[in-house]
Protein backbone atom coordinates (compact mmCIF):
# COMPACT_ATOMS: atom_id res chain seq x y z
CA UNK A 1 0.00 0.00 0.00
CA UNK A 2 2.79 2.41 0.92
CA UNK A 3 4.63 1.60 -2.32
CA UNK A 4 1.53 2.47 -4.36
CA UNK A 5 1.17 5.79 -2.60
CA UNK A 6 4.82 6.63 -3.12
CA UNK A 7 4.63 5.60 -6.78
CA UNK A 8 1.49 7.70 -7.28
CA UNK A 9 3.13 10.68 -5.57
CA UNK A 10 6.25 10.44 -7.74
CA UNK A 11 4.14 10.06 -10.88
CA UNK A 12 2.10 13.15 -9.98
CA UNK A 13 5.25 15.15 -9.28
CA UNK A 14 6.73 14.03 -12.60
CA UNK A 15 3.62 15.12 -14.50
CA UNK A 16 3.55 18.46 -12.72
CA UNK A 17 7.24 19.06 -13.50
CA UNK A 18 6.89 18.14 -17.19
CA UNK A 19 3.84 20.38 -17.59
CA UNK A 20 5.75 23.26 -15.99
CA UNK A 21 8.89 22.67 -18.06
CA UNK A 22 7.01 22.48 -21.35
CA UNK A 23 5.40 25.88 -20.73
CA UNK A 24 8.58 27.76 -21.69
CA UNK A 25 9.53 28.83 -25.20
CA UNK A 26 12.96 27.28 -25.72
CA UNK A 27 15.10 27.76 -28.81
CA UNK A 28 14.55 24.74 -31.06
CA UNK A 29 16.88 25.62 -33.94
CA UNK A 30 18.36 28.59 -35.76
CA UNK A 31 19.63 29.73 -39.14
CA UNK A 32 22.56 30.26 -39.21
CA UNK A 33 22.99 27.30 -36.87
CA UNK A 34 24.28 27.81 -33.35
CA UNK A 35 28.10 27.87 -33.41
CA UNK A 36 28.28 27.44 -37.17
CA UNK A 37 30.57 28.99 -39.76
CA UNK A 38 28.84 30.29 -42.89
CA UNK A 39 30.57 31.20 -46.12
CA UNK A 40 29.38 34.62 -47.14
CA UNK A 41 26.97 36.88 -45.33
CA UNK A 42 23.54 35.43 -44.50
CA UNK A 43 20.56 37.62 -45.45
CA UNK A 44 18.93 37.20 -42.04
CA UNK A 45 18.85 35.34 -38.75
CA UNK A 46 15.84 33.10 -38.04
CA UNK A 47 15.00 31.36 -34.79
CA UNK A 48 12.40 28.66 -34.17
CA UNK A 49 10.97 28.07 -30.68
CA UNK A 50 9.14 25.24 -28.93
CA UNK A 51 6.15 27.40 -27.92
CA UNK A 52 4.06 30.19 -29.40
CA UNK A 53 5.55 33.63 -28.69
CA UNK A 54 4.10 36.95 -27.61
CA UNK A 55 5.38 39.34 -30.32
CA UNK A 56 5.16 42.56 -28.28
CA UNK A 57 7.64 41.33 -25.66
CA UNK A 58 10.04 39.09 -27.64
CA UNK A 59 13.27 40.55 -29.00
CA UNK A 60 16.12 39.58 -31.31
CA UNK A 61 19.40 41.33 -32.13
CA UNK A 62 22.74 40.57 -33.79
CA UNK A 63 26.01 42.15 -32.63
CA UNK A 64 29.55 42.10 -33.96
CA UNK A 65 32.66 41.11 -31.99
CA UNK A 66 32.91 44.64 -30.57
CA UNK A 67 29.32 44.55 -29.29
CA UNK A 68 27.93 46.92 -31.94
CA UNK A 69 24.44 46.08 -33.15
CA UNK A 70 24.59 45.12 -36.84
CA UNK A 71 21.09 43.89 -37.73
CA UNK A 72 18.63 46.13 -39.60
CA UNK A 73 16.36 46.54 -36.57
CA UNK A 74 13.38 45.00 -38.36
CA UNK A 75 12.82 41.97 -36.12
CA UNK A 76 9.57 40.12 -36.75
CA UNK A 77 7.90 37.62 -34.45
CA UNK A 78 5.27 35.24 -35.82
CA UNK A 79 3.80 32.39 -33.77
CA UNK A 80 6.90 30.35 -32.87
CA UNK A 81 9.59 32.15 -34.92
CA UNK A 82 11.73 35.30 -34.80
CA UNK A 83 13.57 36.82 -37.74
CA UNK A 84 15.76 39.88 -38.31
CA UNK A 85 17.36 41.08 -41.56
CA UNK A 86 21.10 41.63 -41.90
CA UNK A 87 23.13 43.97 -44.07
CA UNK A 88 26.15 42.42 -45.79
CA UNK A 89 28.38 41.27 -42.92
CA UNK A 90 32.17 41.34 -42.97
CA UNK A 91 34.00 38.14 -42.07
CA UNK A 92 34.06 37.68 -38.30
CA UNK A 93 32.17 36.38 -35.29
CA UNK A 94 28.64 37.57 -34.51
CA UNK A 95 26.45 37.12 -31.45
CA UNK A 96 22.71 36.58 -31.65
CA UNK A 97 20.78 37.66 -28.53
CA UNK A 98 17.15 36.76 -28.01
CA UNK A 99 14.46 37.09 -25.40
CA UNK A 100 11.23 35.14 -25.82
CA UNK A 101 8.00 35.60 -23.93
CA UNK A 102 5.70 32.64 -24.51
CA UNK A 103 1.97 33.29 -24.70
CA UNK A 104 1.59 31.77 -21.23
CA UNK A 105 3.92 34.54 -19.86
CA UNK A 106 7.12 32.54 -19.25
CA UNK A 107 10.32 34.30 -20.33
CA UNK A 108 13.42 32.61 -21.70
CA UNK A 109 16.50 34.28 -23.12
CA UNK A 110 19.83 33.35 -24.53
CA UNK A 111 22.57 34.02 -27.01
CA UNK A 112 24.80 32.15 -29.40
CA UNK A 113 27.49 32.91 -31.93
CA UNK A 114 28.08 32.17 -35.57
CA UNK A 115 31.00 33.07 -37.77
CA UNK A 116 31.06 34.55 -41.26
CA UNK A 117 33.95 33.25 -43.35
CA UNK A 118 35.05 34.95 -46.58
Amino acid sequence: MLRRRLAATWAALGLAWSAHASAHAFLDHASPRVGSTVHGSPPDVRLWFTQELEPAFSTLSVRDAGGKRVDKGDAKVTQDTMQVSLPPLAPGRYTVKWRALSVDTHVTEGDFTFEVAP
